[in-house]
């Protein structure tokens, strides 16, 4: 089963007409997309968009042998022309199925916004699995038992990422499924930024005008399984790292810091990190990490590991010169090489947040700059053991490695 995707953007299209934002200003020429359209083995048409006649002859293609038309979700603005010879689109009742003469078989989805997906199998047995703009799959629970994974899936990866999520929980989305974002909006900017956060949740995104081949799972990128987001305050590493777990279920979240009793500020943070986490995450506050490390399991999100040191090194009396000297220096760094080699040997994907506290001020007491010293060669020996390394300024992540 071929599909040809005539256009990969949301339905108002990229750059949006009239849209002052950064993402708009640079999406010209071939970063330009058109709104989502899918040929499906040139007779199924799943949306029909403005132009679609021209971008299938650009794409090498023709509207000809379109036998279906299929909407997905409400088109605003003024009605869309029907190119001649084009039948007239609508959309199938969720529940139910439609057979095609060409042999293809379409059922219709429910989603949780309006809108409506199609799951659709190929007369060669592919199943590709197409979601409209800002949906994820509604009562999947109920089908898990016949969740088989697709062999193509596209979705609006960027705008719902829960959505991938859930149907990896059931089973539909596997190792070898194509994922591809489609409905591509200027929420991301174009380009490498837009690859890379698609990379993080084992998706992709494509020109206008590709054919995709359902079943032909080699560019499927592979998901980095240990990766370091480091950063300053306030710089975004946290949610660079939540955001990297978020098309993924039942995400483990450890976090290192603990409670602190009437601490009002630190109170208020904790709660800030909850809100922003998906509620099918479930959250451990320990500090002994390496036993977490060495099980099976669901992704799991450590933050952070700046907390984790400041933790080991109160054990081993690191802030005492004597007891620093006489076996503290010596322990924490044991505990330091112990946690890298659990890193290195996971077998379950890792995402580790720590600060980056070398690139300021030196610090005035020593307790500070024992610290800064220690937690600068903490990150190097747990990055020297992670398949990507981020380095988060701004809100703006830079690849250091991977």
């Amino acid at each position: 089963m071929d599909v040809t995707l005539l256009g990969t953007s949301a339905p108002a299209g990229l750059p949006r007409p009239d849209c002052p934002c950064a993402v708009c200003a640079t999406s010209l020429g071939d970063h330009a997309r058109a709104a989502t359209a899918a040929l499906v083995d040139g007779t199924l048409l799943l949306d029909l968009t403005p132009g679609a006649a021209f971008a299938a002859a650009r794409a090498g293609h023709s509207l000809g042998g379109v036998r279906q038309v299929l909407l997905s979700h409400p088109h605003d603005g003024p009605p869309v022309e029907v190119p001649a010879g084009l039948p007239q689109p609508g959309r199938v009742p969720d529940g139910r199925e439609l057979a095609l003469l060409t042999g293809h078989r379409v059922r219709a989805l429910a989603m949780d916004s309006p809108g409506t997906g199609y799951a659709v199998t190929g007369p060669d047995g592919r199943r590709l699995l197409y979601l409209p703009p800002g949906c994820a799959p509604a009562g999947l629970e109920e089908r898990a038992a016949e969740a088989a994974p697709y062999d193509l899936v596209l979705a609006d990866v960027v705008g719902r990422p829960d959505a991938l999520a859930r149907l990896r929980a059931v089973g539909a989305v596997g190792p070898t499924t194509d994922v591809v974002a489609v409905h591509v909006d200027h929420d991301v900017p174009r380009g490498a930024e837009l690859l890379r956060r698609l990379a993080a949740a084992g998706a992709r995104a494509v020109p206008d005008g590709t054919t995709l081949v359902a079943g032909a799972y080699e560019d499927v990128p592979d998901v980095p399984r240990r990766t370091l987001v480091l950063g300053g305050a306030r710089s975004g590493k946290s949610v660079e790292a939540e955001r990297r777990l978020e098309a993924f279920p039942q995400v483990l979240y450890v976090a290192t810091g603990g409670t602190r009793e009437g601490d009002p500020e630190w109170a208020s943070r904790v709660a800030l990190h909850r809100e922003r986490r998906p509620a099918s995450w479930r959250t451990v506050e320990t500090q002994d990490l390496v036993p977490l490390l060495g099980q099976e399991g669901p992704p799991v999100l450590i933050d952070c590991l700046s907390l984790w040191l400041a933790s080991a090194m109160d054990s081993v009396g690191a802030w005492e010169e004597e007891t620093w000297a006489g076996g503290g220096e010596r322990a924490l760094r044991g505990r330091v090489t112990v946690l890298a080699e659990a890193v290195r040997s996971a077998r379950r994907t890792v995402v580790l947040v720590s600060n980056e506290v070398g690139s300021g001020v030196v610090p005035a007491t020593a307790s500070g700059r024992r610290y800064r010293d220690e937690l600068g060669r903490l990150n190097a020996a747990v990055a020297a053991e992670c398949e990507q390394v981020l380095l988060v300024v701004a809100g703006q992540a830079l690849v250091l490695r991977g």
